[in-house]
């Protein structure tokens, strides 16, 4: 479904879960913000202390790749419901970044390396 996904499709629908159940209150940035890095450490905890081999044998089990599914929609979930919030597009955002980084890490210095640019 990845390739029939619309952003925007996806923001509504998250905005209409919300909106049914009076959450917009409580869905200021900073509440936002504090579900984005919960969530992404409720994902961070399934890699936890786990060696390749342990993490390859963890994404062959069908129902724990499936929790780790889940923790990645609940990070989805959050920064979508944000960009919503702060009427944030993500694509325009992301296609910002992605230039700048273009210019932070060229292809004939990062490549193959995993330096941050300022130590390229």
């Amino acid at each position: 479904m990845d390739s029939k996904a619309n952003l925007q499709e996806l923001k509504a629908k998250v905005q209409a879960f919300c909106e049914a159940r009076d959450w917009d209150r409580f869905h200021g940035a900073k509440d936002l913000s504090i579900g984005i890095i919960t969530e992404a450490a409720e994902l961070l905890e399934k890699f936890r202390f786990k060696s390749d081999a342990d993490i390859e044998a963890l994404l062959a089990d069908p129902q724990k790749k499936a929790g780790i599914g889940h923790e990645m929609a609940d990070v989805l979930y959050f920064l979508l419901r944000m960009s919503q919030m702060l009427d944030i597009d993500l694509s325009e955002a992301l296609e910002a970044k992605m230039q700048e980084n273009e210019q932070k890490y060229p292809v004939g210095k990062a490549k193959g390396k995993n330096a941050k640019y300022s130590e390229l």
